[in-house]
């Protein structure tokens, strides 16, 4: 049935987020970045609230839930110093701004978003007046990377050549005004900011306190059975790969679709992965940047066969648990198939990889969530070698302990080196790695609690339901409605009768 307010909050997003709009494959703002000045967040709070308020009251179909929460997140973002008075945001937008268009051979439009990026940054630099620490260091770090993706333009393409060097030298007048700008320790978003996301995006039957006594039960539950149970003696890692690199993705991308068809596990979509190398214009600037080897296809121009940029100097173990299957098989490929035929229309764009973060936040605990089942579930079909299942409960307090430095972070009770330190202690990681991980932590509130309630849910949903129907089933019901909140989606499989698709939602 025709939709006109969904069609108009539509409109607005893509109208409002023209990257993440290139990204989903909604081409009519390709030309553009988004207004991230004063006068431009004022609007966008002020169109947020009129929407609202022009809400059908009649019903509440989950794609109308999805939105208000959606539309509750940005008058929160539009007032906040978080993330349009970011600095990390506006490199991010404008550096995949254009990354996004290149992947799609989109020159012209290319041209007009380069040409673009000097009076994007000039916004940063009238708004932009303090920042934590670590956020202008990232922000300095992608504009190295800026740089040689834009030296690295395609010779082929000379009109970007030419308005590659403008945006270029933004980028060096961007990078000398962070170098001077005062830098802060305030790192977190706050207490009642991150109940809002737990509450709007992740439909969290928990608070940040529930989240936090769940994790550490989590970590607790990991580090018992590590302790207790002594590692394989035995080196069970499968040989590292030898001759063709490309061509042993390919192999285990292969073997593993054949076994869950064998295994009728879930069902595996004919929608084919090419291994291919980095784009020679992204081979230097990849490691500066949020540069995906796999990215969640445009659901709106769906190409017939997903390219995975493979990253160079991954181990064999490496190559199957991470890359083929969380990312290009079982993990987010399969559900990323499913969401593009879901009903929900919010469901089949939200878990859109954009320029650093997903299109919508209320898709990530079905994204992430099902990624992580997704190995479980490999290791319960034979899949994983004794170390690789082993390895498996480290995987786990590392998702956990994310969970962990999320809430306490962002409620203030943790600063960014605690953080740290706690991910050094706690899970094992390297400083190097520690940091990484808790600078993304505090850029993006709310996103690390995503893998470990989404996982949680799916678990605890099957254990409830695989008395009344078989596991693929399961699977396939529970892909079907697209990438939104693992709770909500739990909350209509449990009704028994077919409708229950179309369960109505309460508006939190």
């Amino acid at each position: 049935m025709p939709d006109s307010w969904l069609d108009a909050f539509f409109d607005w997003l893509y109208r409002r987020q023209p990257v993440s709009a290139t990204f989903i494959g909604v081409h009519a703002f390709d030309d553009r970045l988004p207004d991230l000045s004063a006068s431009g967040m004022a609007a966008l709070a002020n169109e947020a609230a009129s929407l609202l308020a022009a809400t059908p009251r009649e019903t509440t179909p989950l794609d109308h839930v999805l939105a208000q929460g959606f539309l509750r997140i940005q008058q929160w973002e539009a007032n906040s110093q978080h993330l349009n008075r970011n600095p990390v945001h506006f490199t991010g937008e404008s550096i995949f701004g254009i990354v996004s268009l290149l992947l799609r051979a989109r020159v012209e439009s290319a041209s007009a978003r380069l040409l673009a990026i000097p009076a994007f940054l000039d916004v940063a630099r009238r708004e932009v007046t303090s920042a934590p620490r670590a956020w202008i260091e990232r922000a300095r770090h992608e504009c190295a990377g800026a740089h040689l993706l834009l030296e690295d333009i395609p010779l082929e393409f000379p009109s970007l050549r030419c308005a590659a060097q403008v945006a270029d030298a933004a980028f060096a007048r961007f990078d000398a005004f962070l170098a001077d700008l005062a830098p802060t320790d305030e790192y977190a978003c706050g207490a009642e900011a991150l109940e809002l996301l737990l509450r709007n995006a992740h439909f969290s039957e928990l608070d940040a306190s529930g989240v936090e006594r769940l994790a550490l039960e989590c970590i607790a539950d990991e580090q018992a059975f590590l302790a207790e149970t002594p590692p394989p003696t035995a080196d069970t890692s499968p040989p590292p790969i030898d001759g063709n690199y490309l061509a042993g993705f390919t192999t285990m991308w292969q073997a593993v679709c054949d076994l869950a068809r064998e295994q009728g596990r879930l069902t595996v979509p004919e929608w084919p992965v090419r291994f291919v190398e980095r784009p020679p214009w992204a081979r230097r600037a990849a490691p500066y940047l949020y540069f995906l080897p796999y990215r969640a296809p445009s659901p709106l121009d769906t190409p017939a066969v997903v390219e995975y940029l493979v990253p160079p100097g991954s181990d064999a173990s490496t190559i199957k648990l991470n890359h083929v299957l969380h990312h290009a098989s079982w993990g987010h490929h399969f559900q990323n198939w499913h969401a593009y035929r879901a009903q929900s229309r919010i469901g089949q764009i939200a878990a859109v990889d954009c320029a650093s973060r997903i299109a919508m936040l209320c898709g990530g605990t079905m994204a992430e969530g099902w990624a992580s089942y997704a190995v479980d579930l490999a290791e319960e079909a034979g899949l994983l070698t004794s170390s690789e299942a082993y390895g498996q409960h480290r995987a786990r307090i590392r998702m956990a302990a994310r969970a962990v430095v999320d809430v306490r972070l962002h409620q203030g009770r943790l600063s960014l080196e605690e953080a740290i330190a706690f991910y050094v202690s706690r899970v094992g990681m390297s400083v190097a790695a520690a940091r990484g991980e808790a600078v993304k932590n505090s850029l993006f509130p709310g996103a690390a609690c995503m893998y470990l309630l989404g996982w949680r849910t799916i678990w605890q949903l099957r254990h409830e339901l695989q008395a009344r129907m078989s596991l693929r089933e399961f699977h396939d019901r529970l892909l079907s409605f697209g990438s939104v909140p693992v709770s909500l989606i739990a909350r209509a499989m449990r009704v028994r009768k077919e409708s229950s698709r179309d369960v109505q939602f309460a508006s939190s």
